[in-house]
């Protein structure tokens, strides 16, 4: 089974990214397993910082990585969160303290257009000059309340285009038919595919 590392702790993401690799013979492991610190997220997009985790988690381990760099932007706020979705209510912030500052901000808008974006970046070692990228956006709104426990981030508080539960309320299944990073993972393996990795 080939290993690539995951430049990220997340247990939610490394969840969703070993069900989707699971039948390709792929095992994604944590950084966090080979003691990989943070590296800062230096750049002012998505595919950027995607870049920055990726060769910093592939320079430490000598492994391929893959880095994700996602996050929510909602038009009536200019794209914010966006790239600061993670620490949008300050650095070490929990989940619900970032959605509860959306939520805030949103207070008495009616327009709350909103998507999640997702880049993945995969990377043969520190130095491929050719990283495999793939990005995808998940269309929805942004609810006026929390609702579901299935998930992580700001599920709980995003409502897909056409319907009517959060993402927090969807099961992985479902979710992952659709979401923002189920679509660029799609489009990753096709990537692999076409490039001979898989």
């Amino acid at each position: 089974m080939k290993k690539i590392v995951l430049a990220s702790g997340n247990k939610g993401k490394l969840k969703e990214f070993n069900e989707m690799f699971a039948s390709f013979n792929l095992e994604v492991v944590a950084q966090s397993e080979f003691s990989v610190p943070e590296v800062e997220e230096t750049g002012t997009t998505f595919v950027e910082n995607a870049i920055i985790k990726a060769r910093h988690a592939a320079a430490i381990t000598g492994l391929p990585a893959i880095a994700d760099d996602s996050g929510l932007e909602v038009d009536i706020l200019e794209g914010a969160p966006g790239i600061y979705s993670a620490r949008y209510a300050g650095v070490g912030a929990k989940d619900t303290d970032n959605w509860q500052k959306l939520l805030a901000a949103l207070d008495g808008k009616t327009e709350r257009s909103a998507r999640f974006q997702c880049v993945l970046v995969y990377m043969r070692h520190a130095k491929d000059p050719t990283p495999v990228i793939a990005q995808a956006s998940w269309e929805g709104q942004i609810g006026v309340e929390a609702k579901g426990d299935n998930g992580h981030g700001y599920d709980p508080i995003f409502i897909a285009e056409g319907g009517e539960l959060t993402a927090a309320e969807m099961s992985s299944e479902a979710k992952n038919a659709v979401s923002h990073r189920g679509k660029a993972l799609e489009l990753l393996l096709e990537a692999f595919k076409a490039k001979g990795i898989i």
